[in-house]
């Protein structure tokens, strides 16, 4: 029965999505992107608790994925729409559906790519682009912003977040001995993260700031290692 712990976190992954996407159809924003995060811990409780058990198995990796896309994909997806979206009318849905496709991509080509791609994430992972949906919504509802103000920028975000997670620009996943890690990618991450800080100044532009900066520091580090001719 070790097998029931780690399948139970995976279980509340897509509980909290679910969750999630019901506090969205009551139009209850801020606790629609908390239970975004809370599904993120129980995505990262899952794999630890399986391997500190010895109870991984491939049933579990097959949930694994499945919520992934209902906490990570459509309910972030669901969210944006809601939240600010729906104000662009079929760019709106474009956007919301895109994002929703790409995660599914995402988690397909992780999964035939186990044992081929080690080292590094190929593309954003589908957590951290589902939760930058999540802390940047809880940072407009902090601070009074509406997105809509700024034009096509949300939507466009939206858009270019989804590409991210289905491109080919690579992540570390801070398991060691992965990608070479650039000093100025490392500099120019400081940087993006200090200065989101100190414009929000609060704990939703922190969350914020983290996944924001990580899903810049791919690009840059990548950029530098084309230029600099290094193998990707």
């Amino acid at each position: 029965m070790k097998w029931l712990l780690p399948n139970a976190c995976t279980a509340a992954n897509l509980l909290f999505g679910m969750l999630s996407i019901l506090a969205t159809y009551e139009g209850n924003f801020f606790y629609a992107s908390v239970f975004i995060l809370l599904a993120l811990i129980a995505d990262g409780l899952d794999g630890r608790v399986a391997r500190a058990l010895n109870a991984a198995s491939e049933l579990g990796k097959e949930m694994d994925s499945l919520c992934d896309l209902g906490s990570f994909g459509v309910a972030p997806a669901f969210l944006a729409y809601s939240f600010c979206m729906h104000n662009y009318g079929m760019l709106g849905k474009a956007a919301a559906i895109i994002f929703a496709l790409c995660g599914m991509w995402r988690l397909a080509r992780f999964n035939v790519n186990t044992n081929v791609v080690h080292g590094f994430f190929m593309g954003l992972a589908i957590p951290a682009g589902g939760c930058i949906i999540a802390t940047t919504t809880l940072l407009f509802l902090d601070t009074g912003i509406d997105p809509a103000n700024f034009g096509l920028v949300y939507p466009i975000t939206v858009i270019i977040v989804a590409y991210l997670m289905v491109s080919h620009v690579h992540y570390p996943d801070f398991k060691g001995g992965g990608e070479k890690i650039f000093f100025a990618s490392k500099i120019s991450a400081a940087l993006i993260f200090a200065g989101i800080m100190y414009l929000t100044q609060s704990i939703q532009g922190f969350l914020t700031a983290i996944f924001a900066t990580y899903a810049i520091f791919g690009i840059i580090n990548s950029l530098i290692a084309l230029m600099t001719r290094d193998k990707l």
